[in-house]
Formats: structure tokens, sequence, C-alpha cells
């Protein structure tokens, strides 16, 4: 096998145009790999995150609320139903008591002493009454306070949500045509130097770099003077390798070779 000048394998030829053409190559999948970038990190993203937690925390809080209200609300109908039912009882012990039917002082007595008994529980009934709506109001007005912040957590989240989506179609959309870019500018490299270019993008993030003022652009190290004259021996259509980073390096005008 042909191997290349550097050791890193099967010597790969291309012409000198496909081998620039790396270059055009390499900067879209930079712009590509910004966009990504810029997709995945979007500050909607973080906002999103932190709306949805709290929505789950804020909800929760309206659940125990709303649960107290229909607790206490039942416990209000049933204190209701009892001061009724008590109130109730001494309108008919009322009645009998001034009809004039008890004659009886025995019962008269009876019936006088039950009066007074139950107007002590119809006063003990109405402020254990009292108390139960002074919570259910109290418990109604929290729940109203934070359904109100729900709503309005609810209506940031849309907002946001709306936000994201609008800024994920424009990047797809600078996506779309980075790759129609890339995809033209690959018809004109062989199909083996791709291969080997993006195994290095896989490896290093960038496949190729260019050769500038003995500079190479991807590790950003100068070459010494020995690998400088090797690489200005190989023929034009050699695929070169950086001897520091081993990506492709592309010749250029300003190589200083």
């Amino acid at each position: 096998m042909d191997r290349d000048r550097a050791g890193y394998g099967v010597r790969v030829k291309a012409d000198p145009t496909a081998q620039a053409a790396l270059l055009a190559l390499q900067s879209t999948d930079a712009i590509l790999s910004q966009l990504q970038h810029r997709r995945n990190n979007l500050p909607e993203h973080a906002r999103i995150k932190e709306l949805e937690a709290q929505i789950k925390d804020v909800d929760g809080t309206r659940i125990e609320l709303d649960t107290q209200v229909s607790d206490l609300s039942r416990a209000q109908k049933k204190a209701d139903a009892e001061v009724e039912q008590v109130k109730a009882r001494r309108t008919r012990d009322e009645e009998r008591l001034n009809s004039g039917a008890v004659k009886n002082p025995k019962d008269l007595e009876s019936l006088q002493h039950e009066l007074v008994a139950l107007e002590r529980r119809i006063s003990t009934l109405e402020d254990d009454e009292l108390e139960v709506m002074e919570k259910l109001e109290d418990a109604q007005t929290g729940l109203a306070s934070v359904q109100a912040d729900l709503d309005s957590l609810k209506t940031e989240l849309a907002e946001q949500v709306s936000a994201r989506d609008t800024a994920i179609e424009v990047i797809d959309q600078q996506v779309a045509e980075a790759q129609s870019e890339r995809g033209s500018t690959a018809e004109v490299i062989p199909a083996d130097l791709i291969t080997l270019y993006d195994k290095l993008r896989g490896q290093y993030g960038t496949g190729a770099a260019a050769l500038r003022a003995r500079r190479c652009e991807g590790c950003r190290l100068e070459l010494n003077g020995a690998d400088l004259r090797e690489l200005a021996a190989a023929p034009e259509d050699d695929v070169l390798r950086c001897p520091e980073c081993s990506r492709i390096l592309v010749r250029t005008p300003e190589s200083g070779l």
C-alpha cells in the first residue's frame, strides 16, 4: 500500500481544487455546529424548564387549597344544618311553651331548662360555624391567589414556548441552507477524501485546516523546518496531514512553503 508521508495510513490523493474545497466544507460544518449549539442552548430552554418546575409546585399548592376549600365547604354545610336543626327544635319548644298546652309544672320547668340548653347549644354551634366560615374564606382567598399565579406562569410558559419555536424555526431554516451549501461543496470532493475528513472531524472537531505562514490553523502550531521541507516536496495532489495534530493540511498561496 502507498502510505502517506506522515505515516497516518493509506495516502489519499485529490486535485488541489478539491483539497481547497475542504476549507469551504470545514467552514460550513463550523457554521452547522454553531447553529446546533445555538439551537440546544436557546435561553428559552432554561426558562421553560424553570417555569415547568414552578408550575408543578404551584399546581401542587393549588390542589391542596382546592381540597381544603372542598372540605371546609362541606364542613360549613354541616354546621349550617346543625344550627338550623337546633333552632328548629327551639322553635317547637317555644311554641309548646307559649301555647299553654303544657300544664304540669315539672314539664314546664323541664321545657324551660331545655330552651336554655338549646340557646347555649346554638351559641356554640354558631361560633363553630363562624370559625369554619373564616377558614373557608381564607382558603378561598389563598386558592384565588395561587390560581392567579398559576395562570400567570402558564401564560409566560406559552410565550416562552412560542419564542423558542420561532427561534428554532429560524435556526432550522439556516441549517437547511447550510446543509444545502455543504452538499454542493461536497460534490467536488472525492468520496475517500470526504470519508477521511469526516473521520478526523469526529475525532478532533475539525477535519481540515489551512497552512498559512508555516502554521497549521487547526492546532495553531508553527511547523518546523524539516516538516515544511517534506511538505513542500509533496506532489500537488497529495493530501497532506499536519504532523502535529493529524488534521488534513490544505496548502494555500500563503503557506510559506
